[in-house]
C-alpha cells in the first residue's frame, strides 16, 4: 500500500510535524512489536493525533489499557481509526530519507483498483500485509466478497516484505 500513498501524494515531512507533551509521553507506552514501533514513535503518534484527535487517542489508549488486561489486543488502532494502523515512515534505519518521511494509507482504494482493472483488464487489491497479520484495503469489484480468500492466500507473508520491501505479488489460478 506505501507504493499507492506514495502516487497519490501522501507524505507527510518531518519538518512539519511539531511534536507536542502528548506524542512524547503516550509513545512512551506503545508495545514494540516484530514489525516496529508505530505509535511508539513521537513523530507518528503525534501523526496519529492530528488525524484523529487527542481525545480519540486518549480514550483509543485508555481502552487499549482495559483491553490488554483481557489479553485482548489491537484495540487502540480499532478505536483511532482514521488509518492510524497505516501509518508509516520516519524510520531511517531502511534508508535515510525514510527517516525524514511519514506515509499515510492510501484513499479510496476501491476506485484505484477500478480504475487499475479498467485499463490493464486484470483484478487488483491492495493489501497491508506483514508478519503480524493483513487487512485487504481495497480490490477492484469483481474481486469484492473474496477478501478472506485473498487473506488466506496472503496470510503467510508469501512476498517476505521483511527488511522494508514493498512486494507487488500475482496471484493466479493454477490450472491441472
Amino acid at each position: 500500500q506505501k507504493i499507492v500513498s506514495i502516487l497519490q501524494g501522501r507524505i507527510i515531512n518531518k519538518r512539519d510535524l511539531r511534536v507536542g507533551f502528548w506524542a512524547k509521553f503516550l509513545s512512551k507506552f506503545a508495545k514494540k512489536t516484530p514489525a516496529g514501533f508505530s505509535v511508539g514513535n513521537p513523530l507518528k503518534m503525534q501523526l496519529a493525533i492530528n488525524l484523529a484527535g487527542l481525545p480519540r487517542i486518549l480514550f483509543a489508549c485508555f481502552c487499549s489499557v482495559i483491553c490488554k488486561i483481557f489479553r485482548v489486543y489491537g484495540a487502540f488502532y480499532r478505536i483511532a481509526g482514521h488509518q492510524i494502523s497505516q501509518l508509516d515512515g520516519f524510520y531511517a534505519e531502511a534508508f535515510p530519507q525514510y527517516g525524514e518521511i511519514g506515509i499515510l494509507g492510501p484513499r479510496d482504494c476501491d476506485n484505484f483498483c477500478d480504475s487499475l482493472k479498467n485499463k490493464f483488464n486484470l483484478s487488483f487489491a491492495i493489501a497491508d500485509v506483514n508478519d503480524l497479520g493483513g487487512n485487504i484495503l481495497g480490490s477492484s469489484q469483481d474481486l469484492k466478497g473474496k477478501e478472506n480468500l485473498m487473506l488466506r492466500i496472503l496470510k503467510d507473508n508469501p512476498a517476505g516484505q521483511s527488511n522494508q520491501q514493498t512486494p507487488i505479488i500475482i496471484i493466479r489460478q493454477i490450472y491441472d
